[in-house]
Formats: structure tokens, C-alpha cells, sequence
């Protein structure tokens, strides 16, 4: 076998001239390829410092496979830096990557890896990486990664993987956050399962110590552990944010479920509460028709949310079967989950607002309008309606040679925002329309609604001219669902008269 110093680009070891003759597949070839970086034309920097490594790649195998490469290497702005530095990437996520573009080889063996392959993926545009990172997901779910499944879901929108994962949060609560595992989620996380109607809890006295340990690691740095919380040292300066948000989190603990002992030995010596409100509590725990009124933003809640009977669960989407899971047996949601999912693959319903008044409205640029809501069922949204413009005497002022076309072109975005501000899901159209007519926007999924909850709706124009702005009633009901509109602030809701249908 002779062996010689490559004279191109690549490696700078010995490498042989027949090292081919025994890889018999393409993806063997690969594998050579990249462990040895014979050959590579570019190289990537991942990490930080101090514990940065470079690794070798190659520009035509990297563009044959993602579009994202292949702009970056051959592309008008092609990449001119070598190494190309990686920095929102993990290391080991990024090889494994480079795996499955050289070898055809996806190894995916914990929820973490899958999560941050995943967003790889989605960066490099990967569809089929993307499909299996969430497959491992569906099949590995349990009590243990079910938050972090959760939060993977919610950030790339995979909403049937949303809803399942808060069905096992809501059933198996008690596992939950009972796990280490807990202490590690985001704070946003806990507000949503705080507000859930129904959990699988002992008592309330469970979501709090749950609280209460996950309090004490993340705010350990910021405050001395024997100082009783107050409110305003709780709501100040950037480094009690996490801290403000536990606060939140601890109003939404129904703690007038407990009884007076049980506050008193638990939460009523906790230095989440302050003096005053624990003896606020406490009083409105012994009595319910106390002067003492509740502590401001706490819960006043006196529904236990203690739930267990056994359904079936939503199956993922390549139709696998999943276990069973606990929902609760006292629940309407169970008949309400059970009739989304048919209403998601059958019928489909538009609830039309009532108009009380309408008038033309000129956008001159950009115009932006929105609407917050929530309904008394769970439901799903499959996109929204809004109106074209009028072909009215000033729409035709724009056509000086009298002529008027059948249709323009309409450029509009959408998005559909949770209580809290995080995007759920968002859209763009991009269409020839009718003058005074509907135009239908649907998202590029189901998107599930939990009753009682707020939402809220965004629609931008993009489009000079004039529009049919419309004042519509607070309430619409329809096949039993009860809309509400206008929810929430005042000012959240604006020029919300041009969606007219969900």
C-alpha cells in the first residue's frame, strides 16, 4: 500500500491513494470523508472559548444536502470566512448534523439531543431530520423529559406534540414534579401548568413545595435564603426578573383548597409570602366571608383540581400508537379533546362576528390590527377571515384611465399570540383577490385552544387602499362555542373590526 502527503486542501496526515478499494457504499466513502477531512474546502468553529475545535466539511457534499448551505457556499453572499464560526449551535448537535449529511446517519438517544438536532435541522433545513427528532420525541415521552418535550414543542410549533405533552403534565402531575428533572424548566413552563383547571395533584400543597424547591435553586444567587420576600424587592431590577416571575407563579396556587393546618405548616412559614399576605390567606382559608381581602393577583379559587380516569391518547403523526394516558375522569375536557381531534381531520366551522357599524378605513402603509379572545370550549383554529378592499369611488381614484380590474394582489401576515406573548403559530398570504369580498388566511396547522384562556390575533396589510373597518359585538356564539372578544386590556385590541371570521 503506498501512502503519500496529500498536496491539495484537506488533511495534512498520511492518507492513502487507494483507501476506496474498501468502501463499498457511499456512505462509507463519506464517513472517510469527514473523519479524515480529506479534501475539505471549508471548516467550521464550534464551541466556546476555551473549549472551541475545528472541524473539516466540504462544500459541494454540505450544499448537495441543505439549500441553507448551499447559499452560504455558492450562493450571491457566499461565505468568505474560514473557519466558519457556529455559535448558536451545540457541538455535538452540529456532528451529528454533519452525520446524517455524510453518512446517512441519524443517532438520537436522549430528549436533549433531539431538541437541539432538531433546531439544527430547522436551521439548516433538514425536513427529514427534523420528522425524526420528533418521532424519538413522541416515542420517548415520560414524566422525566415530558416539560423539556413540552417547551421543544411549543418552540417549533409542533402542536399536536404540545397538546399530548400537556395531557401527560396534567395526568401524571405528581411524577412530574416530583422529577430533578423539574427544577430545570423554563419559568414559563410552570405559569402554563399552573394554570391548568385540572391536575393530578395530592393537594395544591404539592405545587407549591414544587415551587418552593425550584425557587430556592434558581433564586439562591440573587437573595440570602433566610429573608422574607417583599414585593417591591421582588419586582425591581433585572436580577429579581426570575424571582418576579416566581411570585407570579405562586399567586396562580390555589392555596384556599388547603386547610388552616395545612397552610400553616407549609406555605404560611414560606419566605415566598410576605407577612401580610400570609395572614391575608390564612384568614380567608378560616373563613370564607373574611374582611380580609385577598392578598392582590392571588388565586381566590376554592375548586380542588384533583383528576384520574384512563382515555386514550392522541396517536403521533406518523399513526404509531402511544400508551394511554390519565385524564380527568370529572372533566369536560376529556369530551372536548376527544371531539377537537375529530373536528381536526372532518368538519370545520366559522364563527362570523356580528357587525354593529361600517366604515372605510384608509391604509396608506402599513396597517395593523388585532384581537384578543377566549371561548368556553376547547377548540381548534385553522386560520382566520378578514375583508378585501372596497371598490369604492376612492379605490377607483387610483385607476386614472378608468379602468377598473377584477382583482389586485393582496400581502398580508398573521399570527396568533398566547396570554403571555409567545407566538403560537404565524403565516403569511400572498394572493390575487376580489374587491369586497373574504379572504380565507389558514395557518400551516391546527392550532389548539384551551377554554377560558386568552388569546390574541394579528393581522398586517401590507397593501395601499381602502378597507371596510367594521365595529363588532363583544360575544358570538356559535355550534355552542361562546367567543369573546376584546378580552383582556383595552388597548390589545385594535382595528380589530377587520377580522371578521375564525
Amino acid at each position: 500500500m503506498v501512502t503519500e502527503e496529500p498536496s491539495g486542501e484537506g488533511s495534512s496526515k498520511n492518507v492513502s491513494y487507494d483507501w476506496q478499494v474498501n468502501k463499498h457504499e457511499m456512505k462509507m466513502r463519506g464517513q472517510h470523508l469527514l473523519e479524515t477531512g480529506l479534501w475539505a474546502d471549508c471548516h467550521f468553529l464550534l464551541g466556546a472559548p476555551p473549549h472551541q475545535e475545528v472541524i473539516p466539511g466540504h462544500k459541494l457534499i454540505l450544499a448537495m444536502a441543505s439549500p441553507v448551505f448551499e447559499a452560504m457556499f455558492f450562493g450571491g453572499l457566499a461565505e468568505k470566512s474560514d473557519p466558519i464560526p457556529i455559535c448558536d449551535v451545540q457541538p455535538e448537535a452540529f456532528k451529528a448534523l454533519l452525520e446524517y449529511i455524510y453518512m446517512d446517519s441519524i443517532k438520537i438517544n436522549t430528549v436533549d439531543k433531539a431538541c437541539e438536532l432538531c433546531y439544527a435541522a430547522k436551521k439548516y433545513m433538514l425536513p427529514y431530520v427534523v420528522e425524526q427528532c420528533t418521532r424519538f420525541l413522541w416515542a420517548d415521552l415520560k414524566p422525566s423529559n415530558v416539560c423539556r418535550a413540552y417547551e421543544f414543542a411549543r418552540l417549533f410549533e409542533e402542536h399536536r406534540l404540545m397538546m399530548t405533552c400537556m395531557e401527560m403534565i396534567c395526568t401524571r402531575t405528581m411524577e412530574v414534579i416530583k422529577d430533578t428533572s423539574f427544577e430545570e424548566v423554563e419559568i414559563s413552563t410552570i405559569h402554563t401548568i399552573l394554570d391548568q383547571e385540572f391536575l393530578s395533584v395530592d393537594s395544591e400543597l404539592s405545587l407549591y413545595f414544587a415551587l418552593s424547591r425550584y425557587s430556592e435553586k434558581h433564586t439562591a444567587q440573587g437573595e440570602s435564603s433566610s429573608s422574607r420576600a417583599t414585593p417591591e424587592s421582588s419586582s425591581g431590577g433585572s436580577a429579581n426578573v426570575r424571582t418576579f416571575d416566581i411570585r407570579e407563579a405562586l399567586k396562580k396556587i390555589r392555596f384556599l383548597t388547603l386547610t388552616p393546618q395545612q397552610f400553616a405548616e407549609g406555605p404560611g412559614r414560606s419566605t415566598l409570602l410576605t407577612q401580610t399576605e400570609a395572614f391575608a390567606i390564612l384568614m380567608n382559608i378560616s373563613s370564607p366571608n373574611s374582611v380580609c381581602p385577598m392578598p392582590e393577583g392571588f388565586s381566590t379559587s376554592r375548586v380542588s383540581r384533583i383528576q384520574n380516569v384512563v382515555v386514550e391518547s392522541p396517536s403521533p403523526q406518523d399513526g404509531s400508537e402511544s400508551p394511554n394516558r390519565i385524564i380527568p375522569g370529572n372533566s369536560p375536557m376529556v369530551d372536548e379533546m376527544h371531539d377537537v381531534r375529530n373536528m381536526m381531520d372532518s368538519q370545520r366551522y366559522y364563527c362570523v362576528r356580528s357587525i354593529r357599524q361600517q366604515t372605510d378605513y384608509l391604509n396608506t402603509s402599513v396597517l395593523d390590527c388585532s384581537v384578543t379572545f377566549s371561548v368556553n370550549r376547547c377548540i381548534c383554529i385553522t386560520g382566520v377571515q378578514v375583508p378585501t378592499q372596497v371598490l369604492g369611488e376612492s379605490n377607483m381614484q387610483r385607476y386614472h384611465d378608468g379602468s377598473l380590474p377584477e382583482r389586485y394582489s393582496e400581502l398580508l401576515y398573521a399570527h396568533l399570540l398566547d396570554s403571555r406573548g409567545s407566538r403560537l403559530t404565524y403565516t403569511h398570504c400572498t394572493s390575487k383577490v376580489r374587491f369586497d369580498s373574504m379572504l380565507e388566511i389558514s395557518f400551516d396547522r391546527p392550532v389548539f385552544i384551551q377554554r377560558y384562556k386568552r388569546y390574541k390575533i394579528g393581522i398586517v396589510f401590507n397593501k395601499v387602499g381602502w378597507y371596510p373597518m367594521a365595529e363588532c359585538l363583544p360575544k358570538k356564539t356559535y355550534q355552542d362555542v361562546v367567543f369573546s372578544f376584546g378580552v383582556g386590556m383595552p388597548n390589545e385590541s385594535v382595528r380589530d373590526g377587520l377580522i371578521r371570521a375564525i
